[in-house]
């Protein structure tokens, strides 16, 4: 009973989201805001106590911005929208894993990057957690790297076994980090952009598929210059080839599906003039509705019919993700109110960022973010919290998209580093490591050297465009 009416508040607030997106409706807003009060009240009780423990933050957040200041109202519905918006991303995202998790021709694509030969691994499959992730965000992780440690479970040799599963997983998760640059599916984009205004998705989108390139290429070369020392007998061990399951023309379905996505998100985005997330939300659920209608045609996926799927999807799956999305909403929540709270600071110059030439400012935030990763700030709530308290970007003389830049690139090291993040507990379970070792071991020459790269990049971006 309680994941049916968890699923129709998810849905109902989903539905007032996109209305307030598209035609502007207050009163959507107000729904919007409402549903999340009503999701957290009935989710929350039955989280983790972590996530219980973001909620109480919350609380004393609005309890903090009632006392404190008299347009209280402003600030906690501008949070509880944060809060909402959210939600309604992630709902849109999950809609499309939903027939992509139960595609055979996915399948099929993972199994192609997954069975590649040590040449071409590496690139194979960072280039195949890249596109996985526009798909099925951290369940392109579970997917290829699930994918991967079977296969590298078949390796007798221990030694060489543990070194090709860390490979493939690390050449994993950097592909779903440098997705994070700049696929307007990542919450990096979606938030960045929404929090920074005269931003866009299209305005930014050139440079930071630039970052993402420059990422994958680091990757590849720290993968393809470090190679691991191995044991005489585990040098015997690797000297067979292992065949390569299915071909290239497996990978035609995932990009012609990535291709009309872009297109079509590409194309609202610059007719209709909105914000890119405005049309994410709307035209991902309808292209996931028309894949499921397709499998269900071709008796591919669950033999529920389209009825049983679409049932399964609101009252089954959404509502699973609860833990998730109180710990996502509330970020949005704690970062919007905390950081409308902190302005005034910034005004008196308690916290001056003013003082600093624009790009060191802007080098700083992609530091800043993954530092607060490692004190178990989630991304969205460090990148709600201090994107407020920037100077406007006129005010330091460069372009809102350069600031998007920046905040993404955190975002993504963040994603590479933190602990406490879901790529890198995910690396460390299938890794058989700790997360902590993932982020600040196995990563750590990568994050360094990319975060550097980044920053150049920034700097000059933040000088010339």
């Amino acid at each position: 009973m309680l994941d049916r009416v968890l699923g129709i508040v998810l849905i109902a607030t989903a539905v007032a989201v996109v209305l307030r997106e598209w035609i502007g409706s207050e009163m959507a807003a107000l729904v919007g805001s409402a549903g999340v009060v009503v999701f957290l009240a009935l989710a929350t009780p039955t989280a983790r106590r972590s996530r219980q423990a973001f909620v109480a933050i919350g609380l004393v957040l609005m309890l903090a911005a009632f006392a404190l200041r008299a347009d209280w109202v402003r600030i906690v519905l501008k949070g509880l929208e944060e809060g909402a918006f959210i939600a309604t991303f992630f709902i849109a995202l999950a809609s499309l894993r939903n027939p992509a998790s139960t595609s055979p021709a996915i399948e099929r694509c993972g199994q192609y990057l997954a069975s590649q030969p040590p040449g071409k691994r590496y690139l194979s499959l960072t280039i195949g957690g890249h596109l996985f992730a526009l798909l099925l965000s951290y369940g392109s992780i579970t997917l290829l790297g699930g994918l991967t440690e079977s296969i590298a479970n078949r390796e007798p040799n221990v030694e060489v076994r543990e070194i090709r599963n860390r490979r493939m997983l690390l050449a994993i998760q950097r592909g779903f980090c440098a997705s994070l640059l700049w696929s307007p599916l990542a919450f990096a984009i979606a938030i960045s952009t929404s929090i920074i205004p005269g931003s866009s998705w299209s305005g930014v989108a050139g440079l930071a598929i630039f970052h993402a390139a420059l990422m994958t290429f680091i990757g590849w070369a720290l993968d393809t210059i470090y190679k691991p020392k191995l044991t005489a007998s585990a040098t015997a061990s690797i000297a067979g080839a292992r065949q390569t399951q299915g071909s290239w023309r497996d990978l035609q379905p995932l990009v012609l599906l990535l291709a009309l996505l872009f297109a079509a998100v590409g194309t609202l985005e610059i007719l209709t003039g909105l914000r890119v997330i405005a049309v994410v939300m709307l035209i991902v659920p309808l292209i996931s509705l028309g894949w499921i209608a397709i499998q269900v045609s071709g008796g591919a996926g669950p033999h529920l019919g389209l009825g049983g799927r679409l049932t399964k999807l609101a009252f089954s799956e959404f509502p699973s993700y609860r833990s998730e999305l109180v710990l996502l909403v509330m970020a949005g929540v704690i970062g919007a109110i905390g950081g409308a709270l902190l302005k005034p600071l910034t005004a008196g110059h308690a916290i001056d960022f003013g003082i600093a030439p624009p790009w060191i400012i802007l080098v700083a935030m992609i530091w800043i973010i993954p530092l607060l990763g490692q004190a178990g700030m989630n991304p969205i709530l460090s990148v709600s919290l201090l994107a407020p308290l920037l100077p406007d970007p006129a005010a330091m003389g460069v372009s809102p998209n350069v600031v998007v830049l920046a905040l993404t690139a955190g975002w993504s090291l963040a994603g590479a580093t933190s602990p406490f993040t879901a790529t890198t507990l995910l690396i460390g379970r299938l890794g058989h490591t700790t997360a902590l070792k993932v982020g600040l071991v196995w990563n750590r020459s990568f994050v360094l050297i990319a975060g550097l790269a980044l920053s150049a990049s920034v700097a000059v971006a933040s000088i010339f465009v």
